[in-house]
């Protein structure tokens, strides 16, 4: 038994390779790693990041949370049909159509995969190219998608709160009143692959209990399945780090919610239909009073009168080198009190070898922050302000 769970699970790996979700997420990240470049060019005649930012984000902590959501899947056998695997990856390419990245979150993939599956075994609508994996659908509600939804929203809620908030983009915007403001934001895209049970020939059930979250067939096989998390949030009232991880916090208590609830689809499967309706209502819910709040704040990213507050870090700078953080306010530099960028550069071409700051947190006390600067380091030390309102009509007119 164990050699055929071994090879089972090669066999499964393997499959990852041929589905085409994981090769089409390699393509949507890149894309939106060149955007965002493109922006912050165009806002800052710099970028932040390189445009394979958003590439290296796919996978590292995606396979990981993969890795242990696999281990609780297959354990408790959570079991769901192939053509709900099918369907989910149908709809992940559509959503993505849309280009709103949040779309591709598995609250929409997988919750719009449930009830499409209901629909087509009420209708008994025949797929074309896939009809033999649509034909063996036997019950019209399957409380196991549900519960993989309810897990995958716990793991979106992690992959927010833990990833989320790196590299976050500063971009430019004009307030009401037409005063050049900063914002940030962030679209992300991680890779999630997760072994699955779906009906096959391989696997013989090794206890009487398993899969708890069965449907119905007495053999199974695994493969291995690339989900998509995507997320994407603008945030202009708030650090960008406190908004991304409350709002990951709040997604992961939805997941716990949903998954807790969706048990109760084993035993009453028509529950099962209004738990995902509450999965998909409940993480709109989430991004629309995220959004709201949002805008009843007033812009965090404004011009200060005691100083100069830094919108962006670029990566390896001597700011980033310094320990400057967004949302920090430089009040002085080298002793010259600064209150625009011209003050702050002809402050620090006084001496061109050493930099003294004093900067602001985001508490308003006060620290002091020095570095020697060489030759061949970013000459305004790789900070981003919100422009002046000449320099910032210049650039976007």
């Amino acid at each position: 038994m164990v050699e055929t769970w071994l090879v089972e699970l090669l066999k499964g790996t393997g499959k990852l390779f041929l589905h085409p979700v994981l090769y089409y997420l390699v393509f949507l990240a890149g894309i939106l790693g060149v955007m965002r470049v493109k922006r912050e060019r165009k806002n800052f005649h710099i970028r932040a990041h390189d445009a394979y930012y958003e590439l290296r984000q796919l996978f590292p902590l995606g396979l990981l949370c993969g890795l242990v959501l696999s281990i609780i899947v297959v354990a408790a056998g959570i079991a769901v049909p192939f053509a709900a695997i099918l369907l989910i990856a149908g709809f992940t390419f559509l959503w993505s159509l849309t280009t709103k990245v949040r779309l591709i979150s598995p609250v929409y993939t997988v919750g719009a995969a449930f009830f499409t599956t209901i629909l087509i075994a009420e209708n008994n609508w025949s797929i074309p190219l896939f009809s033999k994996s649509f034909h063996s659908i036997g019950d019209k509600v399957y409380p196991s998608v549900v519960v993989v939804l309810g897990l995958l929203l716990i793991v979106e809620g992690v992959l927010i709160l833990k990833n989320g908030s790196k590299g976050t983009s500063p971009k430019l915007a004009k307030s009401k009143r037409g005063q050049s403001v900063g914002v940030h934001e962030v679209k992300r895209l991680w890779m999630l692959p997760l072994f699955m049970l779906i009906p096959g020939d391989a696997l013989q059930l090794p206890f009487d209990w398993w899969p708890l979250f069965h449907i119905g067939a007495k053999e199974y096989t695994l493969i291995f399945v690339p989900f998509a998390i995507g997320f994407n949030q603008q945030i202009k009232g708030m650090l960008p780090k406190e908004a991304i991880q409350l709002h990951g916090r709040q997604v992961i208590t939805l997941g716990v919610l949903i998954s807790i609830l969706s048990v109760a689809g084993y035993w009453y499967p028509l529950i099962s239909i209004v738990i995902a309706a509450l999965a998909v209502i409940g993480r709109e819910s989430l991004t629309l009073m995220a959004s709201l709040k949002d805008e009843n704040r007033p812009f965090y990213f404004s011009k200060k009168n005691h100083g100069l507050m830094i919108i962006g870090i670029i990566p390896e700078s001597p700011a980033s080198k310094m320990g400057l953080q967004v949302g920090e306010i430089i009040a002085k530099a080298n002793g010259v009190l600064v209150r625009d960028e011209n003050t702050l550069y002809e402050a620090l071409e006084k001496n061109r070898a050493h930099c003294k700051l004093d900067v602001l947190d985001k508490n308003g006390e006060i620290r002091f922050v020095q570095r020697a600067l060489y030759e061949g380091d970013h000459h305004e030390l790789g900070i981003l302000f919100v422009p002046d309102e000449r320099k910032y009509d210049k650039k976007i007119g």
